[in-house]
């Protein structure tokens, strides 16, 4: 008996260390079951909270918001499809009870500002009971101010800059200097104003004429949408008004071309009687916010480690 008792005792301790690192492996099992449920709730949360096509799904009646940020261009944030799209996706929503498009652009495009204004005056006419308020915040100008000559009113602040109702087309003029550096310009065309405008030639006064006669035209053309979209408060008689001049948001009160001198929040607020407000402006995907947040986190570590001033 005693003989086998150190047999016995070694085929105990095989079985509790063979159980122990049994229990072990199920309970790093369970373990990475744990992790990888947890890191998938709160990749979903992310999600809901941060992409604009979930996060502006409303169940209650609310004030539905469109940022118009930057130069209005087909290749920019602030083109006519992303703004058409949000402001479509405002009016859809049953529970919208206004819509603000909020506006901060230096201007841009004439044909993706006319879209834009279309479009608008489409979606008032088919929803007449959403009313529309553009509301600026620093700047509206230019293009900005024909989006926002289509709304149903326009808010400013008492500082905003509004105005410059007119076009222009740049071009710069290298004679001179092409003759002093000894450069010659070889230019072959088929048609005699296909180069039109060339910077390396001479004035085209011909040239010059037409250009001027195509940015008259529009010209024109952005003058009646605000004549038509603002109505009997314009002051037609305004010195300047339609010359490119700009005025600060009480001055432009006093002409006419905004209503009134109020915030979004308060528009919201006091006039649409909705204080809170769902964001329907078109986002970058949650991965590209996040490699971009990404990016910049990395840059500005890399700046400080560098010792490169920085303003703040």
């Amino acid at each position: 008996m005693n003989e086998q008792d150190p047999e016995w005792e070694r085929d105990v301790i095989r079985k509790l260390a063979e159980s122990s690192l049994r229990e072990q492996k199920r309970a790093r099992r369970w373990g990475i079951f744990f992790k990888l449920l947890t890191f998938a709730y709160i990749t979903t949360l992310l999600i809901i909270y941060t992409d604009p096509e979930i996060s502006k799904t409303s169940i209650s009646k609310h004030t539905a918001l469109v940022e118009l940020s930057g130069v209005i261009a087909d290749d920019e944030k602030a083109s006519a499809d992303n703004i058409v799209t949000a402001l479509r996706d405002a009016y859809e929503d049953k529970n919208t009870a206004g819509v603000i498009l909020r506006i901060n652009s230096p201007g841009g495009s004439p044909v993706q500002s006319g879209y834009i204004y279309d479009e608008i005056k489409r979606l008032r006419e088919k929803y007449p009971k959403i009313p529309l308020y553009a509301v600026i915040s620093d700047i509206c100008a230019s293009g900005g101010y024909y989006v926002a000559s289509a709304a149903d009113k326009i808010y400013a602040d008492k500082a905003s800059i509004v105005g410059s109702i007119g076009v222009r087309m740049d071009n710069f003029g290298f004679v001179d200097a092409m003759k002093k550096l000894g450069v010659e310009r070889r230019t072959l065309t088929a048609g005699e104003n296909k180069a039109l405008f060339d910077p390396f030639a001479p004035v085209n006064e011909t040239a010059k004429a037409h250009l001027q006669t195509l940015l008259n035209d529009i010209h024109e053309q952005f003058i009646n949408a605000v004549k038509t979209g603002r109505g009997d408060r314009l002051n037609v008689d305004t010195e300047g008004l339609f010359s490119g001049l700009i005025w600060t948001g009480e001055q432009a009160k006093t002409i006419g071309l905004v209503d009134d001198l109020a915030s979004a929040s308060y528009v919201a607020r006091e006039v649409i009687g909705e204080e809170d407000m769902v964001d329907y402006t078109l986002q970058d995907d949650l991965l590209e916010r996040l490699a971009g947040r990404l990016g910049a986190a990395t840059a500005q570590l890399m700046m400080k480690k560098s010792g490169v001033l920085q303003l703040q």
